[in-house]
């Protein structure tokens, strides 16, 4: 008998407990689905900021009275640089036939066909294939070494394939259309696009049905992947352009903040991770993590991000993050890095050029500057000692009176002109008084 009351009590708290455990794990389903809610929204909340960003350029132009520019070739960008189709080269390499190309067409082919020799095997897949011109394009179009190793002229605009393979130096308009023109060449679908201000180009690529922003121009010198295969909204976080024109780029397969993932324990490992990536001079670095993303850890990860964006941000580099969602629907913080102390090492001068140029400069701008004083009051007779008498005569009364009118509103002493003895209160009369 006693057994089976025994029994009974254990049985009902072997129940209490599992009903206890589904509790918990519902609770814990709960919290989890408000927690992704939570990012989903933020998420959101960035993709709408960036389709209005992109309404408002368009609006401010039609008030301008600007045409919205939605061809991919035949624009013009920075008000001088054209697009161009290269199809015709393109083709003309796929199919053999050169005939109907100009001179100038056949050097530009032969020339692009030299960088894909060099580059691209057979045996590379579309992705690997892109990544390799992308590659080449990025880090040797300001080398001196390799396949086109020709000088400069500096009469070129370098706005197009012919110019750019030619003396290894392009604007964005000139990285757009060569990639764009290796791209076809290699019977892999590209597009060329524009900024909606017609400021900037960059390109699109289409890998397995689906499209990418690739950016060569900005990624030039470095190679570091920052602009490479980005979808709509991370391309968004630094360019604009006509979405209702351009196809859609949603690609992740290919998307390379996402491939290069790494993994944290939590949201507070952030800082380290952003540091020591930074200390090895990474542009693009992302991470998922394994403690999940709750209310609170959300929270957390957007004061840190904020927090880092603004003291990292100077004069050497630029920090931006964002979040983003990968293939199977997890969050990923994104940040990107551009570093900037590189472009001035062309401005590098030995010191003894530097003091002589100092003096000239010292030179022309004390002329400029004496010139400028006569000009203002109409006395050019007087000597440049005289001037900067008077100058210091000015500044002195100048000083002196903002002296008094500080200490007569802070003291409620009053001042008449006279040898200075006003300062002091007449005798028996409390200090702080004025006559």
């Amino acid at each position: 008998m006693e057994n089976g009351k025994l029994w009974k009590i254990l049985l009902v708290v072997l129940c209490v407990l599992l009903l206890g455990s589904v509790g918990l794990s519902t609770v814990a389903l709960i919290r989890q689905e408000k927690a992704n809610a939570g990012t989903a929204a933020f998420i959101k909340a960035q993709n709408e900021a960036n389709a209005e960003n992109a309404e408002l350029l368009r609006s401010l132009r039609e008030e301008e009275g600007e045409e919205a520019a939605t061809g991919e070739d035949d624009v013009t960008i920075g008000g001088q640089f054209v697009i161009r189709s290269t199809l015709a080269i393109s083709d003309a390499y796929r199919s053999g036939d050169t005939s109907k190309l100009s001179d100038r067409d056949k050097e530009t082919l032969d020339m692009a066909k030299a960088v894909l020799d060099e580059a691209v095997t057979d045996e590379m897949s579309d992705y690997e294939k892109e990544e390799a011109v992308y590659r080449w394009l990025t880090t040797r179009l300001h080398s001196t070494a390799g396949i086109l190793n020709v000088i400069y002229t500096g009469n070129t605009e370098n706005d197009n394939p012919h110019d750019v393979l030619k003396n290894h130096d392009a604007v964005c308009v000139g990285y757009a259309t060569t990639f764009r023109l290796l791209m076809q060449m290699l019977g892999i679908e590209c597009k060329v696009v524009h900024s909606t201000d017609l400021g900037h180009s960059w390109n699109m690529v289409k890998l397995d049905g689906e499209w990418y922003h690739t950016d060569c121009y900005m990624d030039s010198d470095n190679g570091e992947y920052a602009n490479f295969n980005m979808d709509d909204e991370l391309c968004a976080s630094s360019h604009n352009w006509d979405r209702t024109f351009f196809p859609a780029a949603t690609g992740r397969k290919y998307n390379y903040v996402l491939n290069v993932c790494e993994e944290l324990q939590n949201v507070r490992d952030i800082p380290l991770w952003l540091v020591e990536a930074m200390h090895g001079k990474k542009c693009v670095i992302s991470a998922r993590f394994r403690d999940g993303l709750d209310e609170a850890a959300q929270t957390e990860a957007v004061y840190l991000t904020g927090r880092l964006e603004e003291q990292l941000s100077g004069d050497k580099q630029y920090v931006s993050s964002r979040w983003l969602l990968d293939e199977k629907g997890e969050y990923v913080l994104a940040f990107q890095i551009d570093y900037y102390e590189d472009q001035t090492g062309e401005t590098e001068i030995d010191p003894e050029t530097a003091g002589k140029l100092e003096e000239i400069l010292d030179e022309a701008l004390n002329k400029y500057y004496s010139d400028a004083f006569s000009e203002e009051t109409g006395n050019e007779s007087e000597t440049e000692p005289e001037l900067e008498s008077e100058i210091e005569s000015e500044i002195e009364s100048e000083t002196e009176s903002e002296i008094e009118s500080e200490i007569e509103s802070e003291t409620g002493i009053a001042f008449e002109s006279g040898t200075g003895d006003e300062l002091l209160p007449a005798p028996g009369e409390p200090a702080g008084r004025g006559k």
